[in-house]
This record gives C-alpha cells, sequence and structure tokens, in this order.
C-alpha cells in the first residue's frame, strides 16, 4: 500500500439489511480501495446498522467518483452515506464566555498538531480572551448578547459561521443558551461541554454544591446541542474521583482539567467521523490504529 495514495474515510448509517458490510467491501475493492481500518456496530434495540471505514485509493479513484459510483448501494441500503479526505482539516468555530480553561485548551491542541483542526474564529459576548486568540493569528467576534439584542446576537453569530463556512461550533464553556432555532439550524453540528452534575447540581457553583455533599466522583460530559438544554446526545465522558480530603477549589481545578480532555476527545472523534447519531443517543467507534487520537491526545 503505497504512503502518497489518499486516505480517504466512508461513513454509513442505513436500516440493519443483510448483506451491507459485503457490498461496501466488495465495492473498495473493486475500485481499487484498500481498507486499512473498519469498524462496525449493529444495533439491535433501533434495527439500525452504522459503519467506519479508513482506506487509501491506490488506483487513484477521486473522492467525486467514488460518490458516484457509491449511488446504487445507497438506494438498495436506504443509507445515508458520506465519503471524506482524512487530511482535509475541518472549519471550526470557538464560543466562549469567562472561563477560558477550555479554550486555553483547544488552541494548545490546535497549536502542536494533536488537533487537527481549522479555526476560523472564536465568538464571545465578553473582551476577556480577545488578546489570547489574536495572539493565536484567530480572527475574534465579540457579540454581546442581552435580553434584548437576543435574536440580532444570535443572526451575528450565524453570519460569522456562514462566512466562514465553518462546519462545527464548539462551545468552550460559553454560557449562554441558544435558541431553539440555532439548535435546529445546526443540529449536530454543535458540541457542548458540562460538568456532569447536571441535574442534582445545578446553577451557580455546581463544585461547591458537590463539595458540600461529600461526592467521591466528579467529571464531564460533552454532548451536541439539542433544543432541550443539556440533553443532547452525549459523545464523551470522563470522571476523577476525589477525597474529604480535598476542597472545593480543588474540585473546581480537578473539573476544568476534565472538562478540557473531555471536550478534546470528542471534538476529535467528530472531526473524523467516529460519532454517529443514533435517536437520542450516539454510536462512537474508537480511534483508527496510529490516529492522532491514540498517539498524542492527553
Amino acid at each position: 500500500m503505497s504512503s502518497h495514495s489518499p486516505r480517504f474515510a466512508l461513513r454509513v448509517a442505513c436500516p440493519s439489511i443483510r448483506g451491507v458490510t459485503a457490498a461496501i467491501a466488495s465495492y473498495l475493492a473493486d475500485n481499487g480501495c484498500n481498507i486499512s481500518d473498519s469498524a462496525q456496530f449493529d444495533d439491535a434495540a433501533t434495527g439500525r446498522y452504522f459503519m467506519r471505514v479508513s482506506f487509501q485509493s491506490e488506483e487513484g479513484r477521486t473522492l467525486e467518483q467514488l460518490r458516484e459510483g457509491f449511488a446504487p448501494i445507497v438506494q438498495k441500503y436506504q443509507a445515508e452515506a458520506e465519503f471524506f479526505d482524512e487530511m482535509a482539516k475541518r472549519k471550526v468555530i470557538l464560543m466562549v464566555s469567562r472561563f477560558g480553561h477550555c479554550l486555553n485548551d483547544l488552541l494548545y491542541r490546535w497549536r502542536i498538531g494533536a488537533l487537527p483542526i481549522d479555526i476560523v474564529g472564536v465568538i464571545s459576548n465578553h473582551m476577556d480572551y480577545q488578546r489570547v486568540v489574536v495572539n493565536h493569528d484567530i480572527p475574534f467576534h465579540c457579540i454581546k448578547v442581552t435580553k434584548e439584542n437576543k435574536a440580532e446576537a444570535e443572526a451575528a453569530q450565524m453570519r460569522v459561521v456562514e462566512e466562514t463556512g465553518a462546519e462545527l461550533i464548539v462551545l468552550a464553556r460559553y454560557m449562554q443558551v441558544l435558541s431553539d432555532e440555532m439548535c435546529r439550524k445546526m443540529s449536530g453540528r454543535i458540541i457542548n461541554i458540562h460538568h456532569s452534575f447536571l441535574p442534582s447540581f445545578k446553577g451557580a457553583n455546581p463544585y461547591k454544591q458537590a463539595f458540600e455533599r461529600g461526592v467521591k466522583l466528579i467529571g464531564a460530559t460533552s454532548h451536541y446541542v439539542t433544543a432541550d438544554l443539556d440533553e443532547g446526545p452525549i459523545i464523551e465522558q470522563d470522571t476523577v474521583r476525589v477525597t474529604h480530603a480535598q476542597s472545593a477549589d480543588d474540585y473546581v481545578s480537578l473539573g476544568r482539567d476534565v472538562e478540557s480532555q473531555v471536550l478534546a476527545r470528542a471534538i476529535h472523534a467528530h472531526i473524523h467521523g467516529r460519532v454517529f447519531l443514533n435517536g437520542d443517543k450516539t454510536v462512537v467507534f474508537p480511534p483508527s490504529p496510529g490516529s492522532y487520537a491514540s498517539e498524542r491526545m492527553g
């Protein structure tokens, strides 16, 4: 297998129908493609089948040629299919308010190449991180949000998304609630991070509440944003153990660390096409061998 051959991937979601795996593998082989990694899941509960395949096009087939030739399989198996270039970087907009730990973590991972995305802008409702963002040569957009101007503010945010061609919005501790309209328009393309205490510890100072209740595990959840606040399909979660000897400030520090890690892993899974929506939940395939996730992600 030539290291100079294009590296592509294929995502397929369809009803669970016998023969789909063989049809996909045969199609790729017949078109001069060599499969390097494959993952599939047949969900008996929903009757849905999911597959992700990494491959190299050894005979020079382009993505457009592969898409066109795959159309009969899409029709036969009632499938949703996406071919994409694994080396192409997805355009991403980051949104942040006044907690900067996730933003700074993502900027660092992006700078060292551990998160292969193209950050095309940062939107904030405050000026706190303007200098940090501009020093990374990334456009910074301060869009103030109030009860009175919320619709206009969201329209301005969407103009930034559309003008930059961003494929994904990441809420890196952005503390404004998005409208139902924006959630629907960007369905499956907005990722959020929150402490995993919801709904037990809502409102201000969740870590203080957790400390006062003597919890033994704290953690974080990253999910797709829907109109139901903090109830979208979950992509990634993690926890860290705490003890009675630690303070509320320790909880905050540990919580911020795990939030940053979970959000980065969720973004990594999304941009590599490893996440499939399956009703109100997700199917998330593990990283391919040798990928950034297995070699360089913290």
